[in-house]
């Protein structure tokens, strides 16, 4: 089974990974488009929810609390955080679009008190890590120091040119504090939308070894093994990640041949 799922470029669904569509546990992850007054209705049943709304203006209701007309930027690639809204397992959820919208619906597995909640902007904190063409622009959106039960979520900018989850790392043993096992989605957008970027994921004796050129909307599942991206020059990437494991907490192991960049 290829580890890449193309996304749609028409129609409602864009894309969705489910964990028995990827042979996994924990991870689930779609994102929708919807227009202008469209509404969009599930339950979360057994499963914890983040809704991160990556574009456009929406409103969101979960049981009796209603969010109205949250969202702030135009496009992924605005240096913007997003608004996201979490939400526990056994929850009925209405979204309400105000124009055209993107939105992505991250999931794992829930059993926990947790409430539903509004994940505003402000915390939703950015960062910049790497250096050089190694440079790229991070938002934490759910991280390990926020209320959840299994759920991780990050996005990312690589500029073109440049290369990002790199050095190459994993996290797919559970031996905290060196490394954790999570399960990892990546949703791509690029910037031109009729651009590409590369994705590798890997493991030490190569027995899963997949080279992806990926395109605007598409999904990579990382099972396990080292998962670097790179972003050609004139093309900018953008990734939302998604991790879930056993555990909640992100713990990650450079590949030793490549280590050696993080000492330069």
């Amino acid at each position: 089974m290829s580890l890449l799922v193309k996304g749609r470029q028409e129609g409602r669904e864009i894309v969705a990974v489910t964990p028995e569509s990827a042979g996994w546990s924990y991870v689930g992850f779609a994102a929708y488009r919807l227009v202008k007054d469209e509404e969009f209705s599930f339950y979360t049943g057994g499963r914890e929810m983040c809704i991160v709304i990556l574009r456009g203006i929406v409103s969101v209701e979960v049981g009796k609390t209603v969010w109205s007309e949250i969202g702030k930027r135009d496009s992924v690639f605005e240096r913007v955080s997003p608004y996201s809204v979490y939400v526990p397992h056994r929850q009925a959820v209405c979204i309400t679009a105000h124009g055209d919208v993107e939105i992505a619906v991250c999931s794992a597995p829930g059993n926990g008190d947790f409430s539903a909640r509004l994940i505003e902007p402000a915390s939703a904190v950015r960062s910049i890590r790497g250096q050089g063409s190694n440079t790229r622009y991070v938002c934490d959106i759910l991280p390990q120091s926020a209320p959840a039960d299994h759920l991780l979520i990050v996005e990312v900018i690589t500029p073109g040119g440049h290369s990002s989850s790199y050095p190459p790392h994993k996290h797919d043993t559970d031996n905290i504090p060196d490394e954790s096992a999570l399960e990892e989605t990546y949703y791509h957008r690029i910037n031109p939308s009729q651009g590409f970027a590369f994705q590798r994921v890997y493991t030490d004796d190569r027995s899963l070894d997949e080279s992806m050129a990926v395109e605007n909307h598409d999904v990579v599942m990382v099972p396990k093994g080292y998962h670097p991206v790179v972003a050609p020059h004139g093309y900018d990437c953008y990734y939302l990640n998604v991790m879930a494991g056993s555990r909640r907490s992100w713990h990650f192991k450079n590949d030793p041949a490549h280590d050696w960049l993080m000492r330069r």
